[in-house]
């Protein structure tokens, strides 16, 4: 009976460590199309408003506000003040560019920018679809001043993200002459999902980003430029490596990247105080083909084919890293060993300060400089006078 006892006790935790890893499993690859308030106000005043105190509300740098449940926006700068008795940050209010900013709920918008390069920056914008081949794809298409039109850019957002992401970049690109394209990429909110509904962490969402630069190839693209931020720089990575198209790319950007996403899984298994096990397990299911119906994808995902600092040998773009080393959910570790490995080829800039993909936020004058300085150096624009040029790490 004892025996018997024993291992019924073991078959139910066995049980117990493969249904919570399928859990953790499904969690990581599941889109989060829902975006819930997060942020309170609590006082607006002329040219300020203030928050309840949060890790988000009380960072330095310019951000923005989704108000009544993201119809309207308004922009934020820099914090007066902040009184953690009271949990409470002011803020410079700089614009209110829709709806009405009163005491409530809104939501915090870590892009800073709201709605299409149109409404958000001015420029002239074309609403265009790309065909993939899970259907057709929205993109914004923001041409080249004068119309020059063979210098393009094609910039992906992260995971969970959404296009207005990479608005931060358009401008400068804009000044250096490049037709930036911004299109959506499967399972975002409004785009045509994958067969299984789940993210592949870049090893199938890399086709989407490829049918991108064939439109801007027959487009009339001769040299293009792809920025990333985040998961975005994990599509770009497997587009470089598996497109027939990726010969026609001359640098790339990328902002806080996955690098390797055993890391990033790792990482967030440890701040949710996730055993050892169900976190290890749940990485080697999301790639055994057995397991494919367990966690819901249609394709088995091999975490190990994301680990670019393993990969590094296989690189051959000139590549720009941005990322901070005070980055709370992609850590940077990576980032600096690619560098290291890669001193030919792969150049990090590193922030301080900044949380995720928020490097921009916190300093865009440097970030503009830093990103027009290496475009420069790939004879992809011209520095002006007196424009700083990179750092190193240290």
């Amino acid at each position: 009976m004892a025996a018997a006892t024993g291992v019924a006790t073991v078959a139910l935790s066995a049980a117990g460590t493969l249904g919570a890893a399928t859990y953790v499993a499904r969690r990581v690859l599941t889109p989060d199309l829902l975006k819930p308030d997060d942020t309170q106000i609590l006082g607006v005043e002329e040219g300020r408003v203030t928050l309840g105190l949060t890790a988000e509300s009380a960072q330095p740098g310019r951000y923005g506000l989704w108000l009544d449940g993201g119809l309207g926006h308004a922009r934020l700068g820099a914090v007066l003040d902040v009184d953690e008795d009271c949990a409470t940050v002011r803020r410079v209010l700089e614009s209110v560019d829709s709806g009405e900013l009163r005491v409530g709920p809104a939501r915090w918008n870590q892009y800073y920018f709201a709605g299409s390069p149109r409404d958000a920056l001015g420029l002239s914008t074309r609403d265009v679809e790309i065909d993939s081949e899970i259907g057709k794809l929205a993109a914004w298409e923001v041409p080249a001043t004068g119309g020059a039109g063979g210098r393009w850019a094609i910039l992906v957002h992260g995971r969970g993200a959404s296009r207005q992401e990479c608005l931060r970049a358009v401008p400068v690109l804009h000044e250096l002459g490049f037709t930036a394209l911004v299109p959506m990429y499967r399972n975002d909110l409004g785009a045509p999902a994958s067969s299984d509904g789940r993210y592949s962490l870049g090893l199938s969402e890399w086709r989407d980003l490829e049918a991108a630069l064939l439109y801007a190839v027959d487009s009339g693209a001769r040299e293009i430029v792809l920025f990333g931020w985040s998961m975005g720089g994990a599509i770009i990575l497997q587009t470089l490596d598996r497109s027939w198209l990726s010969d026609r790319v001359r640098a790339v950007v990328l902002d806080a990247p996955v690098v390797d996403w055993a890391d990033v899984l790792r990482h967030h298994g440890a701040l949710h105080k996730i055993p050892g096990q169900i976190g290890t397990l749940s990485r080697a299911l999301i790639g055994r083909p057995w397991a494919r119906r367990l966690v819901g994808v249609h394709e088995p995902i091999d975490v190990a084919l994301t680990n670019w600092a393993h990969r590094a040998d296989e690189l051959h773009h000139p590549t720009l890293l941005i990322h901070s080393l005070d980055d709370e959910f992609v850590p940077v570790g990576p980032s600096i060993l690619l560098a290291a490995k890669r001193p030919d080829l792969v150049r990090l800039e590193p922030w301080h300060l900044a949380r995720h993909t928020k490097e921009w936020n916190t300093d865009p004058e440097r970030w503009d400089a830093v990103v027009r300085a290496f475009l420069t150096e790939q004879g992809l624009g011209e520095l002006g006078s007196g424009e700083q040029g990179l750092g190193g790490l240290g």
